[in-house]
Order: C-alpha cells, then structure tokens, then sequence
C-alpha cells in the first residue's frame, strides 16, 4: 500500500485550501490522505507552582476535533481519509509524521507563535527537517494546463528534483521547464571595470552543456513530458520566483550545490516556500 499524503490543519482558510491541494494530490497518486491537528498541551505557570492545564486541554482538543472535521469533510471525495490529533508542538508532530509519509502539505501560513514571519514558523521547521518531500501551498491557482517548472543546478539534489518533477508532470499531463541559473554576483564585485568585457558565451555554453546532462534519459523514461529547457544568467531564487507566477508547480531541492552544509535549508528553497506566486514541492536526496 502507498505512504500516505498528510496535510497538516490548523483551522485557518490557507490550511483548508492545503487540504483541497493534498486531495488532490493524493487522488493523483493513489494514497490516501492523512490530517494532521496537533494540540500542545499548555505549561502554565504562576508563583505558586503550575496551574490546573485539564480543562484548558479540554478545550484546545475540542478545538481541534471541530478543525479536523472540518478539513474532513473539505477531503470528503476521497475514499480513504483519516485525521488524527496528537498531543504534542505542530512541528514534533508533523516531522514524526513525515516518517512514514510520501509527502506532507502545508499551508504557507496559519495560526502560529510569529505572525511576523513572511512564512510559518510551523513550513520552515517542517521543510528543514522532514523526512519525505514537503509541499507549501501558497500563491494563486493557476489553470489546469500551466507547467511544472523544477529548478536544477547539478547539486546533490538535482537527481530527486528531476525524478519528482517529471512524475508531477506526467501526473498532471502538462509540460516540464527545467530551469537552470548561474548567477554573476562574484564577478559584479571583484571584476569592477573589466565586467562589461567579459565574455560569457563559453560559461554559457558550459552551463547549458550542465543542464543538458542532467537530463539525460529522463525524456526517454518519460516520453509523454515534453521539456522546455531555460539555461539563463540569472540569480536561482530570481529565475524561479519569476517561472512561479505562471507555473502551477516549483520543484526544488532542499539546498543547492552553492550552500553551506552546515545549512539545513538553502536560500532559494526559503526564498521561494516565503515568497512563491504557486504551490512549492521541496524534495530530499534520493535515498
């Protein structure tokens, strides 16, 4: 039997359009759709000691069965859906559920501790650390026809970009842009005067050279996809941004070939689960 797709609810309008968005997405993948409500029991604290919690537990999984069934009944089309409501922090709970999940879905904002995030602080601790791929629903609904767009830059992750995007392209039966960047950011700074004069065409061509061996046999394990191949000087997190206001998907990996290890989560992926005009899937090496 398939993993299942969970989605995580928190009871705002972003987590049910999450949830519209993982049904989908379940229904396309044949697995069933698993909804996430976590409830953190309260430590309340006065001079004294610590105050009596039950009756506010009480109340907060109350809550909680209210937003699950709500997400529910949003997922009612599918045949197999069941929720589960943990006592524990959203992220614990999500991150333990990515452990026997083939995706988890989130919405790009919600009801949480730092509103002034420009994304969740629930997404970003999720995407960081999950286990399996995780997709942030934001942005506007583009039509059914619009394209896949994955962004490749020869990392570590580019093997698990491609493979996902593919089969999310051949999923939705739309066309596949693969899009690869390389950003002249060292040069504007150390080349001064000399940088109008620099020639690009061989980087260029090097570049294109990259994109196109990273291709190679996708097409012909995928022959329905079609692929349009967009090799440009540009910033990554720029060029994405930009395809995702007319993509339906971006797929990316968690970090690039230009970040630090140290980082467990690469400019470009924060950039766009912050600021994506479409729904980002971020995907972790093949294993």
């Amino acid at each position: 039997m398939a993993k299942p797709v969970v989605v995580g609810v928190d009871g705002s309008s972003t987590a049910l359009r999450a949830v519209r968005w993982a049904m989908e997405e379940a229904r396309r993948r044949g697995a069933a759709l698993r909804i996430v409500h976590a409830v953190e029991p309260p430590a309340l604290r006065f001079t004294g000691g610590f105050a009596e919690s039950a009756g506010i537990v009480t109340k907060l999984r109350a809550e909680g069965e209210r937003v699950v069934a709500e997400a529910a009944e949003v997922a009612g089309a599918l045949p197999r859906v069941t929720t589960v409501i943990p006592a524990a922090a959203a992220p614990n709970a999500l991150l333990a559920e990515s452990a026997t999940a083939q995706l988890v879905v989130l919405g790009a904002t919600g009801h949480h501790a730092f509103p002034a995030l420009l994304v969740g602080a629930v997404p970003a601790v999720v995407v960081a650390h999950a286990h399996c791929a995780v997709a942030v629903v934001r942005g506007v609904e583009q039509a059914a026809s619009a394209p896949v767009v994955m962004g490749i830059d020869g990392g570590p992750y580019s093997t698990a970009v491609i493979a996902a995007a593919f089969e999310e392209a051949a999923r939705r039966d739309v066309r596949l842009i693969a899009v690869h960047s390389w950003s002249d950011a060292d040069l504007e700074r150390f080349a001064g005067p000399a940088r109008p004069y620099f020639g690009w065409e061989p980087v260029a061509e090097a570049e294109r050279r990259l994109l196109a061996e990273n291709l190679v046999g996708w097409q012909e394990k995928y022959p329905d996809v079609a692929v349009d191949r967009v090799a440009v000087r540009d910033r990554p997190r720029h060029l994405l941004l930009e395809w995702s206001k007319k993509a339906q998907l971006v797929v990316v990996g968690k970090r690039g070939r230009g970040g630090f290890a140290g980082l467990l989560l690469g400019s470009t992926s924060q950039a766009l689960i912050s600021h994506a005009h479409s729904p980002v899937l971020v995907v972790h090496r093949l294993r």
